[in-house]
């Protein structure tokens, strides 16, 4: 199901380069969490044990060394280490049982660990699909025709929608993620799986995701952990990979960090939850406030995007600021049956909590929940 080592978000590299530069020694924890109701993973435990297992057969090749190696931000020496790198499985701990149902926790190195979340929850999907929605010919037949729809909705559009392709956490299959991108190619501006890019000459794109900005809470006090972070991102990158996530502690408090230093270091922002239209506005309010033209910056919406979603996103701020779209579930698994929502987010850095409060309900992430209430409470966040 995982074909190869680089079959992952490019963010997985970006943020697993600055662990190896700067925390080598921390310590996380990562726990497994389904949003779907009264989806029952506990007969496939083990076979998604199975399937994880064979992670520790993945090797970096000599062509995919190459491949990152002419990638300007990621360092030579980095890719010296990741082709002695392999992934154990054994940190991957899966637990059933009738009150707590399937718990999947992963425990070790940052740095040996990073790479585990995109491989494991599309593993998780695909067993999952495999058994509840085969590929027969009609189901086959009808995702084609939800992606030839999706193309005519793109090449119809007003203004030009810049897509990339998100989807390898939530995909149907690795062969059907394959075939999609494949058919968009000429239509993407890039995709962020590294496998993908190399295979179809698309772009990689991908920076940071929450567990980059969560670290901070376990790295540096917690009120200054957010800037923390996004000050030693801007020191590592020097100007690559200038685009900020917004939602750790929800945007209000974001935008409070991000002061017109980040805004001029930073070349946009990542929407990945709440209404996107009502952040779009409020970034833009926010540059103007700081004297910054937003012409100049990149808005990246990111959050169960659709094709008629992106459109109508593209069209409100065309000509106010760049907007890029990353849509994941909506073009990896459409095939007319209703997807898992399932994530897998760091807890515990250095056994220190750490918590993702999200601008959307139920999207917070931590399992102490004391330690929730308590940065909400210090964040005066909604959710």
């Amino acid at each position: 199901m995982i074909v190869s080592l680089l079959d992952t978000d490019l963010y997985k590299f970006t943020m697993m380069q600055v662990v190896w530069g700067r925390h080598p020694q921390a310590q996380a924890e990562y726990k497994f969490q389904c949003r779907t109701k009264d989806a029952d993973l506990r007969p496939f435990a083990t076979e998604i044990r199975t399937e994880l297992d064979k992670l520790a057969g993945l090797r970096l090749t000599l062509d995919e060394a190459q491949f990152l190696r002419a990638i300007r931000y990621i360092r030579p020496e980095f890719v010296d280490f990741l082709e002695h790198f392999t992934l154990d499985p054994s940190q991957i701990e899966i637990t059933t049982d009738e009150s707590t149902g399937f718990e999947l926790r992963i425990r070790g190195p940052w740095l040996a660990t990073i790479l585990f979340e995109v491989p494991v929850l599309a593993t998780i999907n695909e067993v999952w699909s495999r058994h509840h929605f085969p590929l027969t010919p009609e189901r086959e037949a009808e995702g084609l025709r939800r992606l030839e729809e999706k193309l005519t909705q793109l090449q119809s559009a007003s203004v030009p929608v810049r897509v990339m392709e998100f989807g390898t956490r939530r995909r149907y299959s690795q062969a059907w993620q394959e075939r999609i991108a494949q058919r968009l190619a000429p239509h993407l501006i890039g995709t962020s799986n590294v496998h993908l890019a190399q295979k179809f000459g698309l772009k990689p794109f991908g920076t940071m995701a929450h567990e980059f900005l969560q670290a901070g809470q376990a790295l540096a006090p917690l009120l200054s952990s957010q800037k923390f972070m996004l000050e030693e991102w801007m020191q590592f990158y020097r100007g690559d990979l200038g685009i900020a996530l917004s939602d750790v502690f929800g945007f209000d408090a974001f935008l409070t960090d991000f002061d017109r230093l980040f805004a001029k270091a930073y070349d946009g922002c990542r929407h990945d939850s709440g209404d996107p239209a009502a952040w779009g506005e409020k970034l833009l309010a926010h540059y103007e406030s700081l004297g910054i033209d937003a012409r100049s910056k990149t808005a990246v919406f990111s959050d169960g995007l659709s094709i008629p979603k992106a459109i109508a996103l593209a069209e409100r701020f065309e000509g106010r600021i760049r907007t890029i779209f990353g849509i994941g579930t909506d073009l990896s698994n459409d095939l007319g049956d209703k997807a898992l929502q399932i994530v897998l987010k760091l807890v515990r850095l250095n056994d220190q909590p750490v918590v993702k409060l999200s601008d959307s309900p139920g999207k917070a992430i931590t399992d102490d929940a004391a330690y929730l209430e308590y940065v909400r409470a210090m964040f005066a966040s909604p959710e």
